[in-house]
């Protein structure tokens, strides 16, 4: 089981390009998975190791196993979670009735759990605009730091795809950036003007305090990261969003905003100033429009809100 799991995993890797995090994510709940049906009459025992593993087999592993694993997961997950955690286990049954090892799916007979709607963290149009107006930027690093807010907050990109981002992706002159997101599939993206600006003069004052910087690419040929951090590497994902946390703070706004709230914030405002849910799929990169849909309940039940309060008669 765990030779036909590593071999899931690097197909995932090189043939459909998944991340390395992603691919990480699919061994964590795949492992767990198979410890999980491995002792299935103790599942904490063998989620904590300490029992002896008999030998798995895909074929042995049946839609009663799987819904037994699903039980273990509602005691201790939120049902997102378990959603998800399903989803891993059909693509990699899946898998192995397309290379021949199952010829039946035993997920197919197991029913996601329903899951709570959740509507998403975003930030009111005056907020937004007063974390992004707290930046400063009388230094370097605080030019920075605006420049890459106000590029999350112009284009809904992921923090993934803004720390990927290279010198030579954007063009200032059509006003747009390429960005290459999930299975590193590319996309062209529209930036305002504000943003650009920021950028611009980022790059600039980079450059002129420290000359060795390349504008576009480095001196071994590799395009040069757009946002760098003090070392003049690459700025992490995981450092933008302790980054943003901290102006967060800063600016006394009292919700926890992650990077990925910038997402939101775009995809909210888009919608509430009309744009066609299409339009919105697409700058945001989703393959399903039903991944789209979930903003639409954010203005709906502003909408509803309005209503409420509008309407003379209840």
């Amino acid at each position: 089981m765990q030779e036909l799991i590593e071999s899931f995993v690097t197909a995932l890797s090189t043939v459909k390009g998944y991340s390395k995090n992603t691919c990480r994510s699919y061994r964590s709940d795949l492992l767990e998975f198979s410890n999980v049906v491995q002792q299935a009459g103790s599942p904490e025992t063998a989620m904590a190791g300490r029992s002896e593993k008999k030998a798995l087999r895909p074929e042995t592993i049946t839609g009663i196993a799987i819904r037994g694993y699903l039980g273990y997961l509602h005691q201790h997950c939120e049902k997102s979670t378990i959603a998800r955690k399903l989803s891993t286990i059909r693509s990699f049954f899946r898998y192995l009735i397309k290379h021949g090892y199952l010829q039946v799916n035993p997920s197919d007979t197991v029913q996601t759990p329903k899951q709570d709607r959740v509507i998403p963290t975003y930030l009111p149009i005056d907020d937004m605009f007063r974390l992004l107006a707290s930046i400063k930027t009388d230094t370097l690093l605080g030019l920075r730091n605006r420049a890459m807010f106000e590029t999350l907050y112009a284009t809904g990109i992921r923090v993934s795809e803004l720390a990927g981002l290279n010198v030579q992706d954007v063009d200032f002159e059509a006003c747009m950036i390429q960005v290459k997101g999930k299975g590193g599939h590319e996309r062209m993206l529209p930036i305002g003007e504000t943003a650009l600006s920021f950028i611009k003069a980022y790059r600039e004052q980079l450059v002129a305090e420290n000359h060795e910087i390349a504008l576009d690419q480095k001196e071994d040929g590799h395009p040069a990261p757009l946002f760098l951090n003090r070392f003049k590497t690459r700025l992490s994902a995981r450092s933008i969003a302790r980054i943003l946390d901290k102006a967060v703070r800063s600016c006394g706004i009292a919700i926890p905003v992650s990077p990925h709230a910038f997402r939101h914030t775009f995809a909210t405002h888009m919608l509430d100033a009309g744009a066609d849910l299409r339009v919105v799929q697409e700058l945001l990169g989703h393959k399903s429009l039903s991944t789209t849909q979930k903003y639409t309940h954010v203005s709906i039940d502003r909408l509803m809100e309005a209503y409420d309060k509008a309407h003379p008669r209840k």
